[in-house]
């Protein structure tokens, strides 16, 4: 990504996809450490409300405000940005309200500029970088991290059913990208739990190299 210019002081870039289990937690904290060690200082951001991403990188990993209560006025960005065991990696992680916390976001308008103007305040001169962890269906908090993003990075595993899946979330992108004009482009789609001794890993690259060669990442994630 060196070279991409974001719509504010930070380059932000979504993880996304409709699918659960296809590593969209694990792809958002290894590329926003892998930024903050490549000197690039970085903000993980966890919407999903599952909470996993702060787990592995601070302890206790729930403790303290989170960015739903940022987003509700009732907390500043200092008080809920968290310093990780990274240098140059900080994280604002989910706030520990229950999942259904989300569904009261659906009831109303998705403001496309709401979320990108909280990102932006912890910017500044830095972090270059703020990487957005997305829940696994397309909610309001999808949609608004969808908005406020530079870039998208869509994981997908080697399985059947997320490729089927992947065809609904690229319309549902197209419509946004239309409806609500966003200037937000896929930087690229990453193949995740890739085992190259299992035909099928060979026929979902197939499948999905054939449509989007150009921006399938030539680094695949393998299973372990």
């Amino acid at each position: 990504m060196p070279g991409v210019r974001g719509r504010g002081g930070a380059v932000v870039v979504a993880v996304a996809n409709l699918k659960g289990g296809v590593g969209k937690t694990t792809t958002s904290v290894h590329l926003a450490a892998g930024l903050a060690l490549a000197s690039r200082p970085s903000v993980l951001v966890d919407l999903a409300s599952q909470g996993s991403a702060p787990a592995h990188l601070i302890d206790p990993p729930q403790s303290g405000p989170g960015v739903m209560r940022v987003m509700d006025g009732e907390a500043t960005l200092a008080d809920a940005l968290r310093p990780t065991s990274i240098d140059g990696l900080r994280i604002l992680p989910w706030s520990g309200i229950t999942a259904g916390r989300d569904g009261l976001w659906e009831e109303g308008p998705v403001d496309p500029d709401f979320l990108r103007t909280k990102l932006h305040e912890m910017a500044g001169p830095e972090p270059r970088y703020v990487v957005v962890d997305t829940p696994p269906h397309l909610g309001a908090l999808t949609v608004a991290a969808l908005a406020a993003a530079d870039l998208v990075i869509i994981p997908v595993n080697c399985e059947y059913l997320p490729i089927l899946g992947l065809k609904q979330f690229n319309e549902a992108l197209g419509r946004m990208r239309n409806h609500l004009r966003l200037p937000m482009r896929i930087a690229g789609y990453v193949l995740t739990q890739v085992d190259r001794r299992a035909r099928l890993t060979w026929e979902v690259e197939e499948i999905l190299r054939r449509p989007v060669a150009a921006l399938v990442f030539r680094t695949m994630i393998r299973s372990d």
